[in-house]
């Protein structure tokens, strides 16, 4: 029997995972929800095992062909998954939930008068193999929200060149949030390879945010998230950005703590806002 083969105690919870050559990750993530009545994952024509591993484990799997522009794979499938529940969860394939999720989702879901209509849940975040309990952390996202409320915000009309799914961009929900206790683990970076590849992608998204003039957090349902997007937009104002990127992430943040770990990736991060601030320079200069 698989680990997704639906038992009593399977709770009405959609579960989806946007994926695109996750062999190394999908697994992890599918083993930390077995409690799940529904899986579905979203493929975008993997080369690797994937698919093997998705239907190994019992997941609807549903191909999805990117044709540019908007709506990418994450509110595409909002809008097209055939839905067996009302609340959904979305995973990324780098992230797994902890044993006690199960119980404290379950008493949101099974509640016919739940006051909330979505629930942000924090991630801590694996660098090199190690957890990271300072640098970026916390970090929270909306992520548990009942389906037809929800959608992920669109920021820009123009084309990001930064892949067929969101990447800073949040759900916003029709209704009020509410915070889970859980912890989830994002294996996000177990190589500084697999950094440099994702980032490179997100300073494409940064620097057609930055030139675009629609960033916004008005409308975000978290206090803590609404305040970081607030300095992002001061912060693209600022000179020496690299910089004062690498002292948030080590020192503000207290990277400095999480030992060598913690200084690689705040120097990346430096690295990274680097490609976002020469990136945007070069697209503001074609503009002109």
């Amino acid at each position: 029997m698989s680990s997704l083969d639906k038992s009593s105690r399977a709770i009405p919870l959609t579960v989806f995972i946007p994926c695109k050559n996750e062999e190394a990750n999908l697994a992890r993530c599918l083993q930390s929800i077995p409690w799940v009545d529904e899986v579905f994952v979203v493929d975008s024509q993997s080369t690797d095992r994937t698919v093997n591993i998705a239907q190994e484990h019992g997941a609807k799997l549903v191909q999805f062909d990117y044709k540019g522009g908007w709506p990418k794979k994450k509110n595409w499938a909002l809008e097209n998954l055939p839905f067996s529940n009302e609340w959904v969860l979305i995973l990324d394939a780098d992230e797994c939930l902890p044993p006690e999720a199960e119980e404290e989702i379950r008493k949101i879901v099974t509640d016919p008068n739940h006051e909330h209509s979505g629930y942000w849940i924090n991630r801590r975040y694996f660098f090199l193999g190690k957890p990271l309990k300072h640098a970026y952390f916390p970090n929270w996202n909306l992520r548990l929200f009942k389906h037809k409320l929800g959608r992920y915000e669109k920021i820009t009309d123009l084309s990001t060149d930064s892949g067929d799914h969101e990447i800073h961009e949040h759900v916003v929900v029709k209704g009020t949030t509410g915070k889970l206790k859980s912890i989830m683990d994002h294996h996000a970076f177990p190589t500084i390879d697999s950094f440099m590849e994702k980032h490179n992608r997100y300073s494409n998204w940064e620097a057609v945010v930055e030139n675009s003039s629609k960033d916004d957090e008005s409308y975000l349902q978290h206090d803590g998230v609404k305040g970081k997007r607030r300095l992002r937009r001061i912060f693209r104002k600022l000179p020496f950005r690299p910089t004062l990127r690498f002292l948030y992430v080590y020192l503000w943040q207290g990277g400095i703590l999480d030992g060598w770990q913690g200084y690689v990736f705040a120097r990346l991060h430096a690295q990274y806002e680097f490609l976002s601030f020469a990136k945007a320079k070069a697209i503001s200069r074609t503009r002109k």
